[in-house]
Order: C-alpha cells, then structure tokens, then sequence
C-alpha cells in the first residue's frame, strides 16, 4: 500500500468514521448503570457528543465537557444548546454519572475535579484499551508507542486514577468494540482522529506515520477491500462517597 496523502480532518473523522466504534462501550455501561429518564450524564471528553445523544435518547439529563473546540463544534450540531462547553456544565448542577470514554489520559485524571458535581453515590466511568491479546488494534498503536513512547492506558491505570480521586471503586467490565472500515484509507483517518497518534505526527515526518499505518494494517484488510480489527475494551466503574 502506498500513502493515503488525502486531506485529514481530525474531528470530523472522528465523529464520521470512528466515534461510532465505541457504540458497544456506550451501551454497555448505559445498560449496567440503568441509565434513563431519570439520569443525569455528565461526559468528561465528551468529543463531538454520541454517547451523550446516546443517554438523551434514553431521556437522561446530559452535559459535556471537551477541550477540543473543533469536536464541540460537531457536538453542539447535534444537541441542544448549552449541552456542552469547553469551560464545564452550568454552576448548581448535578450529576448521577460521570463519564471519560474516550479521554483517558488527562481528561480522566480530570474525573477527580468534577466529582464535586456529582450527587453522592454518583457512579464515576472511565474507559480503556483491553489487554493487548484482545485488541487487533494493538500492533497499530505501537507504532505510537515506537516513535514517542507512547502507551495505552490499562485498567490498572484507571483504578489508579479514580482512587487518587478519592473513589470508591465498584466493578469493571470488558466489552467488544470491533473496529471496521470501509477501505485502509478510511482506517487511517479514524486511527489518526483518535488523538493517539497526534505527538508522533508532530515529531515525525505525517506521511511516514501514514505509511506505517497502512503497513501495520495490511493482516486486517479483507479481500474485498475493507479492514476489520476485532477489539476489547475495558471500563472501571467507581462511586462517589
């Protein structure tokens, strides 16, 4: 394969091509915490905002918070207004669940500063990568892990992060994302908007880090075309004292 060189929109790829991989993990914890009309959701990293269309569809109350305008901007076309800022949910709100999906590195370490929002007995949510023999996707990532030193977060980080938060840990559980693209082109661009591979692009030269992609994925292109990567992640469930 040869590089794509097509022009990259992160955001939007992330909300077009890759956002919608994760349905199962939304679900999954929707489903175990019983989340509905009665909830209210508050999504740390919260992108350009399905998992929280996901809970508003289930008549939860829902607010997020994302440091990337580009992804708020897509959020806020598809929820109502005042739904989701780069500031915080609106002052004297609470929460009975708080979320980092897919922002576990510094946004879920930020979990521990929005538990004051949270009701107590809230149930705090933060999501990762299962374990390496679980995911396709890992030969991929360490592509990032290669060139910056970059790793994935694990459950161990998780726990750790929601007990430096002062949390009471609750459960975890693994659930089958599978990754799946119409063509290696697409792949690339939903890969490179997940965020993971954003310090190797800055340090090296994009087009080898696109070259080097389309290599690591070559065992997951079928014959007619489209990539399919089976993937397990993991999520650790916490509560609020």
């Amino acid at each position: 394969m040869t590089p794509t060189l097509v022009p990259h929109h992160p955001a939007r790829d992330w909300a077009e091509i890759q956002e919608r991989m994760l349905v199962p993990l939304y679900e999954a914890v929707y489903d175990r915490l019983g989340v509905g009309a009665r909830s209210s959701v508050l999504g740390l990293g919260c992108g350009s905002g399905l998992a929280l269309l996901m809970a508003a569809a289930r008549g939860a109350r829902v607010a997020g918070v994302d440091g990337d305008l580009a992804r708020l901007a897509l959020a806020r076309e598809r929820l109502p207004e005042g739904t989701v800022s780069a500031a915080g949910p609106p002052e004297g709100a609470a929460y009975d669940v708080v979320t980092a999906f897919h922002g576990t590195g510094p946004v879920a370490a930020r979990a521990g500063d929005f538990t004051p929002l949270a009701q107590s007995g809230a149930a705090v949510v933060v999501a990762g990568w299962g374990p390496p023999e679980r995911c396709a996707t890992d030969p991929v990532l360490r592509i990032a892990a290669r060139l910056t030193g970059w790793r994935p977060v694990v459950r161990e980080d998780l726990e750790e992060v929601l007990a430096a938060a002062g949390l009471r840990w609750e459960g975890s559980g693994r659930v089958a994302c599978p990754f799946g693209y119409a063509d290696a082109d697409s792949a690339v661009r939903g890969l490179l908007s997940t965020g993971d591979f954003d310090v190797a692009v800055r340090a090296t030269d994009p087009h080898q880090v696109e070259k080097e992609l389309l290599e690591a994925l070559e065992p997951y292109v079928r014959a007619d075309g489209t990539v399919w990567m089976p993937n397990d992640f993991r999520y650790v469930i916490a509560r609020v004292p």
